[in-house]
């Protein structure tokens, strides 16, 4: 039995988001200084549960979960920088699987690997798509050269007002102002919300730990969180100071984390625990 020992639970995915938001970046150019921090959250939040002096920190830490995804290894053609992507030789992959290794180093830490498939192809920025919709608007007067086509045997004629061309001119340079980031492939993680759920349940009703710290900002853990609440575990979250809604606050026996708040606080941040 493990009764007084923590597990912490994180979703890694989220947390390098987060971290690169709330700290330099120097401080998480690498591999090891991303497991260095990880080890600093860990030892931020068994402390806080378990008091001491810090030295043997670890005898209260049942083991460090890391949630990710194997980085998607096919390959795709970029339809506006019309070049070829093979995605297992990208930066990300590489720093991916660089950072993979070094946590496996890592003493009392467990990797959970999900994966990353294909669901569809590239798809324009939801910031854009309004935009591009519009455009049907505006290119609408082009729709009288249709009629000439089939008869046309020289140049086409096309009268438009001076809104109209403006319009038309205005969907033409948004159609050209396009850049390689603005579009995205269907990519998306699978498993590992999954894995995270079967092990707040397996470590519950296994009493294997009496406190369960998820780095997460999801609120798809909630029913997990309950089951472990029920079943007598003390849950706790930490949203890296991410801003949670209120009504996760039910769900939860606290809310905590294990890095520092950024400074300047965000309107975004979440306020620090009393």
């Amino acid at each position: 039995m493990n009764g007084e020992q923590i597990a912490i639970l994180i979703d890694g995915s989220f947390f390098l988001k987060r971290i690169s938001r709330l700290l330099p970046a120097d401080q998480i150019d690498s591999p090891e200084k991303i497991a260095r921090c990880v080890r600093k959250l860990c030892f931020t939040h068994v402390i806080r549960l378990r008091g001491g002096s810090g030295k043997l920190w670890q005898q209260h830490l049942y083991r460090t979960f890391f949630y990710d995804a194997i980085p998607y290894d096919g390959k795709a053609h970029h339809p506006i920088d019309n070049k070829p992507i093979e995605f297992a030789k990208s930066e990300i992959a590489q720093h991916r699987h660089a950072l993979f290794e070094q946590l496996r180093k890592e003493r009392k830490l467990a990797l959970r690997l999900g994966k990353v498939n294909r669901d569809h192809d590239w798809t324009l920025s939801p910031r854009l798509t309004k935009t591009a919709l519009k455009t049907r608007e505006w290119l609408a007067p082009l729709q009288s050269l249709e009629a000439q086509v089939p008869t046309a045997g020289g140049p086409l004629t096309l009268t438009l007002s001076d809104e109209q061309a403006r319009l038309v001119l205005k969907a033409f340079a948004f159609w050209q102002s396009l850049q390689a980031g603005d579009i995205a492939l269907g990519l998306r993680q699978k498993g590992v919300d999954m894995r995270i759920a079967i092990d707040i349940a397996s470590l519950t009703l296994k009493k294997q730990v009496r406190t369960i710290v998820l780095v997460s900002g999801d609120s798809d853990f909630v029913p997990a969180a309950k089951l472990a609440r029920r079943e007598g575990m003390e849950f706790i979250l930490d949203p890296l100071w991410q801003r949670v809604n209120d009504d996760l606050f039910e769900h939860i026996d606290a809310l905590q984390s294990g890095l520092k708040a950024p400074h300047p606080p965000h309107p975004q941040i979440c306020p620090a625990p009393p």
